[in-house]
């Protein structure tokens, strides 16, 4: 499968690329620094905004899928990344007969979601870091959802929980709308994302998918989230 990637130099992104070469699939890595990725076999590099609607256009041509990892930093002021992209590249797919759209969003998205036995995070870091420092990022999220429903596409948004660095996939869990747990390794994150596009279990839905066998240091885990989601 021809895949392409948004947000492929980004950490999540980088995960994603390397899985899917890995896994025989070719990519079109979309990227505003080209440089920062090595040539591989299978790589195509795409240099595109993906709020710039020729640019996206032209990236994505001749691609089966299109998987979106783009993020942003925590900010008091509105974002708009993750809705202003999903407009651009929904329409870009509709456009060229593209399908299938998967696109990493957060738990956060769903208003219900408070994790089992998660008492410390529930009542203190959740309303701290993610509901006030990141009010204005998941906020954006919601708009990029609410963008992706309105389409006819067979989407998925992938709700992954805090987001970590782990080496290698572990036995993660994945679930309808959310999934009861804190954290998500990106390793994790980025293999849901691959199996879901070929197994299509959640399609017009969303994916929560949480990493069960590990713990972040949760201090490391708060300052990564306020540099960079």
């Amino acid at each position: 499968m021809r895949i392409a990637v948004f947000g492929a130099n980004g950490l999540t992104g980088r995960r994603l690329t390397d899985q899917a070469l890995a896994a025989g699939h070719e990519v079109v890595a979309v990227t505003r620094r080209p440089g920062s990725l090595p040539a591989r076999p299978g790589l195509a590099v795409a240099v595109a905004a993906a709020t710039d609607p020729a640019a996206v256009d032209a990236a994505i041509g001749g691609t089966d899928a299109v998987l979106s990892a783009l993020g942003a930093r925590f900010s008091k002021e509105t974002i708009t990344t993750y809705s202003a992209s999903a407009t651009v590249i929904t329409r870009a797919m509709a456009r060229h007969g593209i399908k299938r759209l998967l696109a990493v969003s957060s738990s956060i998205a769903d208003p219900n979601w408070r994790p089992t036995g998660a008492h410390f995070f529930n009542h203190v870091l959740d309303p701290l870091v993610n509901r006030r420092l990141g009010r204005t990022l998941h906020e954006d999220m919601r708009r990029m959802e609410a963008v992706i429903r309105q389409t006819g596409l067979d989407w998925t948004s992938v709700r992954p929980s805090g987001l970590f660095e782990h080496l290698v996939v572990t036995d993660y869990h994945t679930a309808e709308t959310s999934a009861d747990g804190v954290f998500t390794a990106r390793a994790d994150l980025a293999a849901s994302m691959l199996r879901e596009l070929a197994e299509r279990r959640y399609v017009r839905t969303a994916m929560g998918v949480i990493t069960t066998s590990m713990k972040p240091n949760i201090a490391k885990l708060i300052w990564e989230g306020v540099k960079k989601k």
